[in-house]
């Protein structure tokens, strides 16, 4: 198994990282996992390998277009139930462990987070792409990349500290007028 076929094989790991990061559920993940690289294989031709891609990681741009199918499925697939189901089930995402109580209010609050700024956070950091490959990943501005991680940072900081999702930002980081 060489040549396309080979670089979905490579890259699955990859998805279903990212897949468990956006559902917060394994079983979920695996679907979305499938569902990709199904959609992938049967669309095959129109992903083209160019020289000068607008990422040129290893995979010669494949990894975009499959995080993009993954988010588009994801979107349709929450469109159809038009409601989010929340679970108790929380991605298992490596990291360094020295503090397992750390590697779980962290997940708790990534599974807190609306699915617009979660995706975004998990492409830029967990992914690292750039904003720009994440806007082109899921089809928004630039600029919309950048205000929904910043959003997504600010909300993950108030729930690490202890905040409840939506609390307003405490007074001592807020701008106040001195006369």
């Amino acid at each position: 198994m060489d040549g396309f076929e080979g670089q979905l094989v490579a890259l699955a790991p990859r998805l279903r990282r990212h897949a468990r990061g956006l559902t917060g559920d394994a079983a979920q993940a695996d679907d979305l996992v499938q569902d990709t690289l199904e959609r992938a294989l049967r669309y095959r031709w129109r992903f083209r390998l160019r020289p000068g891609a607008w990422w040129g990681d290893g995979a010669d741009g494949l990894l975009p277009w499959l995080l993009t199918l993954m988010h588009r499925l994801r979107l349709n697939s929450l469109r159809r139930k038009d409601l989010v189901v929340a679970t108790d089930t929380l991605p298992e995402v490596s990291a360094p462990a020295a503090d397992p109580g750390l590697r779980r209010d962290l997940l708790q609050a990534l599974a807190q987070l609306p699915e617009a700024q979660r995706a975004v956070l998990l492409l830029v950091s967990l992914e690292q792409l750039t904003y720009a490959e994440a806007a082109r990943v899921l089809d928004i501005p630039q600029g919309t990349v950048m205000s929904r991680l910043a959003r997504a940072r600010e909300q993950m900081r108030r729930l690490l500290d202890g905040g409840a999702p939506g609390q307003p930002v405490p007074a001592a980081s807020s701008l106040q007028r001195v006369k």
